[in-house]
């Protein structure tokens, strides 16, 4: 017996002495991670939250309420205090009855209280639903204001539930069981691991913090993603053009080429073989080329949208007609490149030029009158932070894009993250999606505020006109047959508005696709995978309520359907094209070197 006690003191011993080391340690990376908080790249305030005008309004709309119907406040607040003494009550009768058990918990699922201590523990039960009473009081008390325009009210909405999200239990080592869990399990080395990915991560941001979502010592562009083979066969200082090889003996005589966002990275359309569009549409038998975006620093400052179409969209179309030896392309535009391919359309038109034979549209507003998820990001306040910022830098970091996006989803691309990472200690995953997804591209200042206030914040393309180059661009100039891709659950570039784009253009034959899924999964949707579905309706002159009424479903994928539209309009069978054939000089590899430039300032 002796021996026992002695062994388990020791090993005890040994465990709490591995555990004070370990907490030594983590106080070492706490002045570290101080020192990089302290020497951190600043950017403006107002890019973090609203200015006060909105929560002035928020308050005087609820204490206005409050005076003109003192029963609903009153109503309001006995609910709330009911619900959390009577949460405190049954908490305390389950502890009298001397068992460490919680009272019964009858709250909704939800993946962020997976543990079963959630449920089973009366502190964790405690902390848990008491939060979710004070989430759901907060959101009522918003959602009750009355004395505030729409477009006030969805932003405060918004930046509510972005508080509610912030204070949920689970952010808090405290509160969170799977991080104490852990930290006992390791003897602390969870904690370290956790300090050490944080830092990590600021230091690659120069201070500012986001959370990094996959492992990218696990992919290598040109290795293991963006592997389809071909060769730059041209570059300027604004893009490289890839031609990819052929994988058929003979092609399509119109070539395609694919204009992808220049907000991202265009290996999205790359990352493998099993689901690279690129490699499905060589193997359709097109010549296709992509344009590979530079990644502007500061010095591309007065680079506007003008630019992007002139030494853009149009150099990179009469690269390619040069190559192959035809007088028409058959042009996709996806996001950002859409909307754009839709002003160069209309340039075109009013030039003359029909070097376009069809254009493809994937998730493209042309109308932004309703702004969708984006709404709380375009008002004044919001973007007269980001015009500070783009003054200051030159450029409108890839940081404070990715941020925004990401807290769009804040539980699943922030906290669930940032929880696994810097509480567990977890190594991110090898996942080449959010790989993808971490590498970001800056905008040049003044494209930037062209986009935001002329295009987004205005809506002047689609009322009334964008002038630009010298001309007055509009939709209805746009007459080239098209086809446009939008997405079921797309919270970016909501299927409805890009519908309603499509309707204002001229062309007399459009075909409108909704694919299920959101932005990138309904976009990047092979149909080996047989995963989504998509919806068809020619009658194009309805609202979107009766176009999707109307609609026919079809299980699969969306790619054969459009694959079959493109090979109507790109003419005979000739002989594959390979890179280099009619003498073009070979500037290296694909993916190229555009794409493996980092986001710097």
């Amino acid at each position: 017996m002796t021996t026992t006690t002695n062994t388990t003191e020791a090993t005890n011993t040994a465990a709490l002495a591995r555990m004070t080391e370990n907490l030594n340690k983590v106080e070492a990376l706490g002045a570290r991670l101080t020192q990089i908080l302290i020497g951190r790249e600043t950017h403006q305030s107002s890019l973090d939250a609203p200015n006060q005008e909105l929560f002035t309004k928020a308050a005087q709309s609820y204490w206005s309420e409050a005076m003109q119907n003192p029963a609903k406040l009153i109503e309001h607040q006995v609910s709330f205090w009911s619900k959390s003494v009577g949460h405190f009550i049954e908490a305390q009768q389950a502890l009298a009855k001397g068992s460490l058990k919680a009272p019964e918990d009858k709250t909704p699922d939800d993946p962020r209280f997976a543990n079963p201590l959630w449920s089973s523990h009366p502190y964790f039960n405690f902390v848990k639903q008491q939060y979710l009473i004070n989430a759901e009081a907060l959101s009522q008390a918003v959602n009750d204001a009355s004395d505030l325009e729409p477009a006030e009210k969805r932003r405060l909405q918004y930046f509510s539930r972005q508080i509610i999200d912030m204070m949920s239990p689970t952010n808090f080592l405290a509160t969170n069981p799977d991080a104490l869990e852990r930290a006992v399990q390791t003897e602390g080395e969870s904690l370290i691991k956790g300090l050490e990915n944080l830092i990590s991560d600021l230091e690659a941001n120069n201070g500012e913090l986001v959370v990094r979502l996959a492992d990218e010592n696990a992919f290598e562009l040109g290795r293991n993603i963006a592997t389809s083979p071909g060769k730059v066969v041209f570059r300027n200082r604004m893009f490289e053009l890839i031609q990819y090889s052929p994988s058929t003996e003979t092609v399509h005589a119109t070539p395609v080429v694919i204009f992808p966002p220049w907000i991202n990275k265009f290996y999205i359309l790359d990352l493998k073989e099993q689901n690279s569009l690129v490699k499905w549409i060589v193997d359709q038998g097109h010549t296709l080329f992509m344009v590979s975006w530079i990644n502007p620093d500061r010095s591309y400052r007065d680079t506007g949208m003008g630019d992007y179409i002139q030494d853009g969209f149009m150099t990179a179309i009469d690269e390619v007609k040069k190559i192959t030896g035809e007088d028409q392309v058959n042009a996709v535009g996806y996001c950002i490149a859409g909307t754009t391919l839709a002003l160069t359309l209309s340039l075109m038109k009013q030039r003359g030029d029909t070097s376009v034979k069809s254009a493809t549209f994937f998730t493209a507003l042309t109308d932004f009158s309703d702004q969708g998820e984006f709404q709380p990001f375009l008002t004044d306040d919001f973007i007269d932070g980001i015009e500070a910022e783009t003054k200051d830098k030159g450029i409108l970091p890839s940081i404070i894009m990715a941020r925004t996006f990401s807290f769009l989803r804040s539980n699943d691309l922030v906290y669930g993250p940032a929880i696994k990472s810097y509480m567990m200690g977890d190594t991110p995953p090898a996942f080449d999606l959010l790989y993808w997804n971490g590498d970001g591209a800056n905008l040049p200042e003044r494209m930037a505020m062209e986009y935001l206030r002329g295009l987004c914040q205005q809506n002047r393309l689609a009322d009334g006109g964008f002038d630009l180059l010298g001309h007055h661009l509009e939709l209805s100039d746009i007459d080239v047959p098209l086809c446009a891709v939008g997405c079921e659950t797309d919270h970016i570039a909501p299927w409805k508005d890009s519908y309603r784009g499509v309707q204002m253009m001229g062309s007399k034959d459009k075909t409108f696709i909704m694919t299920q899924s959101g932005h990138i999964a309904g976009i990047v949707n092979p149909p080996s995978k047989g995963k989504y579905g998509h919806y068809t309706n020619a009658a194009t002159g309805l609202d979107h309520e009766a176009w999707l009424q109307g609609a026919t479903f079809h299980k699969e994928s969306w790619w054969p359907r459009w694959g079959d539209w493109l090979a109507n309009r790109s003419k005979k069978q000739i002989q594959a094209r390979n890179p280099g054939d009619n003498g073009q000089e070979i500037l290296g590899d694909a993916p190229g070197t555009y794409v493996t430039r980092k986001a710097r300032g």
